[in-house]
C-alpha cells in the first residue's frame, strides 16, 4: 500500500460514525450486516448511514453485495490488514511482531488449535 491510499483509508475512518460502522462490520466478520441492521444498532438515519457507507466503500474499506432486497455490507479484511501493515511495517525494528487480523470465524478456528511458541 502506498501513502496516498493509506491517507484515503485513514481519512475515511477519521469520523465518529464511520469508525463505529467499520468496527461493527469488523465484529460481524465476513458475513457482514444488512444496512438496516447497521443503522438500527448505531442509531443512524438512512440518509446519514448511506453517506457514511459510501465513504467507506469509496475508500476500499467495505464491500457491498445484494441479497434479495437487502444490501449487505462487510469489512474488507485484506484492505484493513494492508492498512495496518502499512502503519506498522517499521515497528519492532522492522521484524515481524503481530499476526494479521482475521474475521471472528477464523479467530475461533485458530483458538481451537494449540499454539506453538516461537523460539527466540
Amino acid at each position: 500500500m502506498d501513502q496516498i491510499n493509506a491517507v484515503a483509508k485513514l481519512g475515511a475512518l477519521a469520523q465518529e460514525n464511520r469508525i463505529a460502522i467499520f468496527r461493527l462490520l469488523v465484529e460481524a466478520g465476513r458475513a457482514g450486516l444488512p444496512a438496516g441492521a447497521i443503522g438500527e444498532r448505531l442509531g443512524l438515519p438512512g440518509p446519514t448511514l448511506s453517506f457514511h457507507l459510501a465513504q467507506l466503500k469509496q475508500a476500499g474499506l467495505v464491500a457491498c453485495r445484494r441479497e434479495g432486497r437487502s444490501l449487505i455490507y462487510a469489512a474488507d479484511f485484506p484492505a484493513m490488514n494492508a492498512l495496518v501493515g502499512f502503519l506498522t511495517e517499521n515497528c519492532c525494528g522492522g521484524s515481524f511482531c503481530a499476526p494479521a487480523a482475521q474475521p471472528q470465524e477464523s479467530i475461533d478456528a485458530t483458538l481451537a488449535r494449540p499454539r506453538r511458541r516461537r523460539r527466540a
